[in-house]
């Protein structure tokens, strides 16, 4: 028996109907056509499956909980960009900073680390290592990813760039 969720993704509405064992992850990929969000280990660990749900950073490969999904607003890698094609100014200081590597979890660290930012441009360093420590990078060693994260941030709060790495 299938279930029919509600959603919002990337500001339009659908109408899916799905497996009850199908996560987030596999509504977006599978039955959208939203291939930004990558399944890297299955079980929330390594974050490539990272989106916006309702305002909040989720992994959306442990997302099973159809109540939950029904009804709510989600972004994507696919979102962030503007309707021209524009990369959104954080997906720039990622290309910026050399930390796009193989490419595998950009997508989640970006948005990853755009949630963050939408709540706290402020965020201390403390707190922006915290939310960068819940994905997991295998080719850049995290100081790209890092210098990423300073980079926008700064541009946001519109301080100088400082020395971002080309």
């Amino acid at each position: 028996m299938k279930d029919t969720v509600n959603l919002t993704v990337n500001g339009v509405r659908y109408s899916v109907a799905c497996e009850k064992s199908e996560s987030l992850l596999d509504i977006l990929r599978d039955r959208l056509g939203l291939f930004g969000a990558k399944e890297g280990c299955g079980y929330g660990e390594c974050g490539s499956c990272t989106v916006i749900l309702d305002g909040e950073a989720v992994t959306a490969c442990t997302m099973r909980d159809k109540e939950r999904i029904d009804g709510s607003e989600i972004m994507t890698i696919e979102g962030l960009a503007d309707n021209e094609g524009n990369l959104h100014p954080l997906q720039e200081a990622f290309v910026e900073s050399g930390a796009v590597q193989c490419g595998f979890c950009t997508p989640g660290f970006i948005m990853r680390l755009y949630a963050l930012f939408d709540k706290n441009p402020n965020a201390s360093a403390n707190e922006i290592r915290e939310a960068m420590s819940k994905n997991l990078c295998r080719c850049t060693g995290y100081e790209a990813l890092w210098e990423a994260a300073l980079l926008y941030q700064k541009r946001m709060l519109g301080e100088k760039d400082g020395c971002a790495r080309k």
